[in-house]
């Protein structure tokens, strides 16, 4: 096991170099850069030293270099630390992220936490009371949660709560907790704001899970270890919480992996746009928007990581929760 995940790590540090070097080659690919967009809005506003000024930043961001040795450059003060500094915001890329990230990992622990608690649940039921009346509706709600973007649920939400209801759900804070030191009120404050986004990325996302849940459990059930265990005695809920749910669950671990660690970076952006969240995602669309090339890679490098530490602890999951594969 110490061989395997030392080789997954060396792939991964080689796949890290790679996904840096294209993203970094395909923000610069539109014709131009930040500071030529900057050029054209200055010139809209009637500013005829815009290129003067341009010129001054161009060189202090080091845009007049070539590719290669602007990416060198910004790789190796990557792994010192230093991401560079935002164009757009003129501050380090390490400060914007770092003030957002706390709000992004807590909107993506609670968001799996309604996910999971909801699905797993909803799908083994859905799978022992086949075709019930339960099932049929857990699968309506299943396919209209599969067919509906979060954005657009996100939109009706804010509608109804703002309309008719004259609620408060955008953003993470009340505005008179929105600079105020922590304190037990404003911890209670974001709390009372955190359920909103994280009920809507779950009813989104929920669909898929509870499908898969169903759909693997009712093969599990029908598996001769099963009957073998029910033959045995067991009590029904034993056999299937114990042992037909520990294999059936499987591929909602390989999900995990791949779902929730990137989430930690980017979230549900457009979610986030919407509902005005403090979060990395809409920084992240925008960065790409405004070809803000350090920050918007930054993003992505960070977003390739996540992905793959959140593969190699799916993988470690499943071994611990299926002992086939740890045979294998």
């Amino acid at each position: 096991m110490v061989n395997y995940i030392i080789r997954r790590i060396g792939y991964a540090l080689i796949l890290l170099v790679l996904v840096s070097f294209v993203s970094f080659a395909i923000i610069e690919l539109p014709p131009g850069d930040y500071l030529t967009q900057k050029i054209e809005q200055l010139r809209a506003r009637g500013d005829r030293s815009a290129e003067q000024q341009v010129e001054r930043l161009r060189q202090r961001y080091g845009l007049d270099k070539p590719f290669l040795e602007r990416y060198v450059n910004w790789a190796v003060n990557f792994l010192r630390g230093d991401f560079g500094e935002s164009f757009e915001y003129e501050r380090p890329v390490s400060e914007i992220l770092g003030a957002r990230l706390g709000y992004t990992v807590i909107l993506a622990i609670a968001t799996t936490v309604f996910t999971w608690a909801l699905a797993i649940p909803l799908g083994v039921y859905s799978a022992v009371k086949q075709y019930s009346l339960g099932d049929q509706i857990i699968s309506v709600i299943s396919f209209i949660g599969l067919g509906m973007p979060g954005f657009l649920l996100a939109l009706i939400v804010l509608y109804f709560a703002v309309i008719l209801f004259n609620m408060e759900v955008v953003g993470l804070f009340s505005p008179e907790y929105e600079r105020a030191p922590w304190s037990i009120g404003k911890v209670l404050d974001l709390l009372s704001h955190l359920w909103v986004p994280a009920l809507i990325s779950a009813i989104t996302g929920i669909g898929g899970l509870v499908r898969i849940m169903r759909g693997n459990l009712l093969d599990t059930l029908g598996q001769p270890f099963v009957e073998a265990a029910r033959a045995r005695g067991l009590k029904n809920r034993t056999v299937i919480w114990k042992h037909a749910v520990r294999i059936a669950i499987n591929p909602l671990i390989t999900i995990l992996g791949s779902d929730v660690f990137p989430s930690i970076v980017v979230g549900s952006s457009l979610v986030a746009i919407v509902l005005n969240l403090p979060t990395i995602g809409p920084v992240f669309v925008d960065s790409l928007r405004k070809l803000d090339m350090y920050l918007a890679g930054t993003c992505i490098v960070f977003l390739t990581f996540m992905l793959l530490v959140g593969n190699l602890v799916a993988d470690l999951l499943l071994a611990w929760v299926d002992p086939r594969i740890r045979l294998e």
